[in-house]
């Protein structure tokens, strides 16, 4: 059984952009236990007096069977309502990886419907720098019965995030906009299937982290599948932790959203076999204003017009000299990330200047 799988297994995933935010940590929540109740076997036993080899043996099968379920795994919670992931993994249905169980002493995550948020992480992991890595320690607690413990009983275990923000696909073929787990390894494991339209999950003000951090997802292609596209791959493929294109939302107390489109910086690291391939397709954001008037910002990636880590309006500081844009939506508005194959807006600008009465 690995000790530090949590922490040295999944690697941590990095995006163009990063906004975080120190915030002060949350009064300490009392941990309660939501898993069925076992009954300890050592305990029936207990008055007995006179000894008997038969009852050494039952004994000692009953102390057998106490090290076995101590040392073995949490289930998950398939009632819950939560979105299993690689339910037939060690994982079995944890937003983990798919090598590793739920086991005693740790914190394990889980993977909330579209447009939702996890609510519950370990109660002194109240922010991303909390000591002994507070990001790490989302999800539900696994503690050494092998019962699972909801920190924090009161809550969901998921809630809608602001809202606001969903994803058109007009690529012909399915999308995956994979989320990363967090408080949690920061992997993709989150998966947003989108066959036409879907909801994405914006952080609110008063989230983890004091929402100093926003939902963060990796942008797979069309025809990818959800099992290649939401999980830790290699560079042998642009899909998962390769995947080209990356985006990030969250909204402020005040209401505002703020959305971010980039590249992908492992997609441009020199090892990368394809770090020269332009994709097949792109991602746009289309922005309203709550009376329906385009906000003011535009960001795309278009490869029509665009070449690899090109981008309209790219802003500053992009990690790994990856270049985004961001899209700032007043409180009230909606927006839209819409993922095209190359050529399709190229055509739509024509037809809007060949045909102006018609838009």
């Amino acid at each position: 059984m690995k000790s530090t799988i949590f922490t040295t297994t999944v690697s941590t995933a990095l995006l163009c952009f990063s906004f975080l935010v120190e915030a002060k940590p949350d009064a300490a929540a009392p941990v309660h236990a939501v898993g069925r109740r076992h009954r300890h076997h050592r305990d029936v036993h207990s008055s007995v007096i006179e000894r008997s080899p038969e009852l050494e043996v039952v004994q000692l099968r009953d102390v057998e069977a106490e090290i076995e379920k101590r040392a073995g795994t949490c289930q998950f919670p398939k009632d819950a309502g939560l979105v299993p992931v690689n339910p037939s993994g060690m994982n079995a249905g944890w937003a983990i990886a798919p090598d590793i169980a739920c086991t005693p002493g740790h914190y394990c995550t889980y993977a909330c419907p579209p447009g939702q948020l996890s609510m519950q992480w370990d109660p002194s992991a109240t922010t991303y720098f909390a000591p002994g890595d507070g990001r790490q320690r989302g999800g539900l607690k696994c503690d050494a019965n092998g019962n699972i413990q909801k920190p924090f009983p009161d809550r969901p275990y998921c809630q809608d995030g602001a809202g606001g923000v969903s994803v058109t696909n007009k690529a012909g073929s399915a999308v995956n906009f994979c989320q990363t787990v967090l408080p949690g390894n920061e992997s993709m494991l989150i998966p947003t299937n989108v066959q036409s339209t879907a909801n994405l999950a914006v952080t609110t003000a008063n989230w983890w982290n004091n929402g100093g951090t926003h939902a963060e997802y990796f942008i797979n292609g069309p025809g990818v599948s959800t099992a290649d596209a939401c999980k830790w791959g290699d560079s042998s493929k642009p899909v998962g932790n390769w995947a080209p294109y990356t985006a990030g939302m969250g909204q402020d107390a005040n209401g505002v959203t703020t959305l971010h489109l980039g590249w992908n910086p492992v997609y441009l690291e020199d090892a990368t076999p394809f770090r020269n391939t332009m994709p097949s397709w792109g991602v746009k954001i289309e922005c309203q204003k709550a009376d329906g008037s385009p906000c003011a910002d535009s960001c795309s990636i278009d490869p029509a017009i665009h070449g690899v880590n090109q981008i309209t309006n790219p802003a500053k500081g992009g990690a790994g000299g990856c270049n985004y844009c961001i899209v700032t939506v007043p409180k009230g508005g909606k927006a839209t990330y819409v993922v095209f194959n190359k050529g399709s807006s190229k055509r739509l600008r024509e037809r809007r200047r060949s045909f102006p009465e018609l838009w």
